[in-house]
């Protein structure tokens, strides 16, 4: 039981938790600074998403991609949460614990939210059908993500603790499988599924996992009245999230803060602090509108300095210029306290930089992100053009290292977003992060 006073704290907002969201369609490079604060931080809490999204952090020249797994699992100190609004794939989780292990990382730290559901076999083939059908296609990744999350919803899916348990599973899925198959079946044309085969798979799953399975919600919260750091980090970014991002080009969760709060069951108060993470340009994967998109070859040599491919698929992403519409419109929904811009040294090498700073819409002028979709793609980018530094970066270890015309274009996404720059990275590697103002 939680003493009355501990919980008079939280309220008060003294703990300092930190959460770190994309602030545009995902693709950040959130990864590195939750890599980062994490050297600061007691405990690492990843809140939504799948497999359908991946963060790369490096270290020692040493390249990690992790899909499920928290960041700070790359320290051995840390505890790492899986909260319970992911969604896991226990076949894919187990492959990942595996090649960390492979690298020498430990997973002792590592808790698994009791109540997070799982991806199951229909789900990924559910995924994929529904896409093909499609006219207008989505862009899923086909890792069953948006087929769990609406089972989820329906009161229709089979949670981490139901594996640990045979005749559990067994029961949920008597339930779950022939309205399942039937859908499969008759609608896409698909062949059944057989419940004794997934069974097994599945509670052999379970079996390897159980030591890692908790009550995840206790413990962080219990790591928050105890005034411990808690970090938390989600996947994908504001654009994508299923309430306030580009419907319905977006996932089936929630990216943004209100996530943060439900996929790890802490209350109000626990989180104080929101840093946005920001590329210094704009990327996108798969499809939807994208105003400030260059098809020519500046948006190529951003793709290539950039290294613009998807972390989970290898799909190239759509590139283009710093569009501070949407970082402001997800600044004020998150409630940013600080900005994190990333990748600046792929900007070194042009002669001048762009900024969207607003839409033209049948000749007229608007600076609020639209809600209609199609106001969204009919939207004409307008720009404000600054000189490019054309001088590397990648060596600078603190801001006033940074060439005077990169200042100038980090001076100037701090005022149309109205949040300040605290962190900057110029490189892939721990040591090429700019601390402009410390967060934890």
């Amino acid at each position: 039981m939680f003493p009355c006073s501990f919980l008079n704290k939280i309220g008060g907002g003294i703990v300092p938790g930190l959460v770190v969201i994309g602030s545009q369609w995902g693709d950040e490079g959130k990864g590195k600074i939750v890599d980062h604060l994490a050297s600061k931080a007691n405990m690492v809490v990843r809140y939504q998403g799948g497999n359908n999204a991946g963060h790369t952090v490096v270290v020692n020249e040493k390249t990690f991609k992790l899909h499920l797994i928290p960041s700070g699992i790359l320290y051995p100190d840390k505890i790492c949460i899986i909260g319970n609004g992911v969604v896991i794939d226990p076949k894919v989780l187990l492959q990942e614990m595996e090649r960390l292990e492979a690298e020498g990382v430990q997973l002792n730290n590592l808790k698994i939210s009791a109540k997070a559901h799982v991806i199951m076999p229909y789900h990924i083939l559910q995924d994929s059908l529904e896409e093909k059908a499609r006219t207008n296609k989505i862009g899923t990744t086909g890792r069953g993500i948006g087929p769990c999350y609406m089972d989820k919803a329906a009161r229709f899916g089979i949670r981490m603790i139901d594996i640990v348990d045979k005749q559990r599973l067994k029961n949920r899925l008597q339930e779950i499988l022939p309205a399942k198959n039937k859908l499969l079946s008759c609608v896409y044309g698909a062949q059944e599924l057989t419940i004794d085969g997934i069974i097994e798979e599945y509670f052999a799953y379970g079996k390897s996992l159980q030591k890692y399975i908790a009550d995840t919600t206790y413990l962080v919260n219990e790591a928050i009245v105890n005034q411990q750091r808690v970090l938390f980090e989600g996947a994908q970014g504001t654009f994508l999230d299923i309430d306030h991002g580009t419907y319905p080009f977006v996932t089936s969760s929630n990216p943004t803060i209100g996530g943060a709060y439900t996929g790890s069951g802490v209350g109000m108060g626990g989180i104080s602090k929101a840093i946005g993470v920001v590329k210094a340009y704009t990327t996108r994967v798969g499809e939807g509108p994208f105003p400030s998109e260059l098809k020519d070859s500046t948006g190529d040599l951003i793709r290539q300095r950039g290294h613009e491919y998807g972390t989970t698929t290898g799909r190239p992403r759509r590139c283009g210029w710093f569009d501070a519409v949407m970082v402001r419109y997800a600044a004020r929904i998150n409630g940013f306290t600080g900005l994190s811009v990333m990748l600046l040294d792929v900007l070194d090498a042009l002669k001048e930089v762009k900024i969207c700073i607003g839409y033209c819409q049948v000749g007229q002028v608007i600076d609020n992100f639209p809600v209609e979709l199609e106001a969204l793609a009919d939207a004409e980018p307008i720009y404000e053009t600054l000189p490019g530094w054309q001088s590397s970066t990648e060596h600078c270890q603190t801001y006033e290292e940074l060439p005077e015309n990169a200042k100038r274009y980090l001076k100037r996404l701090s005022e149309l977003v109205g949040v300040p720059v605290q962190m900057v990275s110029v490189g892939p590697k721990r040591d090429q992060t700019i601390i402009c103002e410390e967060i934890l």
